[in-house]
């Protein structure tokens, strides 16, 4: 047991609840990749929608032609949605007293 350190390796999420000190949001690359995410999912169930209505037969087949055919619009709109909101429960932002400035030391009007 000599000289052994246990670290804990980067890749693990730490154990125990992670607390938020400021309410900064995700970071700008995490949002685009987790809409492009949600855009490819989207994307994916409008290919099996298609493909289900190439061998599908009655109903099922022009139910799945409509969601072939509404999906993309759907996953546009909520891929170009904006950044999602900041859901943490983040403590208030501080505000500071207004704070006037003092006059300048030595320099006194002398008339």
């Amino acid at each position: 047991m000599r000289g052994r350190v246990h670290l804990r390796k980067a890749n693990r999420p730490p154990t125990g609840e992670v607390f938020s000190v400021s309410g900064v949001q995700t970071s700008l690359t995490d949002d685009v990749r987790a809409r492009t995410r949600r855009y490819a999912i989207s994307m994916a169930v409008r290919t099996a929608c298609v493909l289900g209505a190439i061998v599908a037969h009655g109903p099922l087949r022009w139910t799945l032609f409509v969601g072939a055919v509404i999906l993309p619009y759907i996953a546009v709109v909520v891929a170009n949605g904006g950044r999602e909101p900041n859901r943490t429960n983040s403590p208030p932002p501080v505000i500071l007293p207004l704070r006037t400035q003092l006059p300048p030391v030595g320099r006194e009007d002398r008339s």
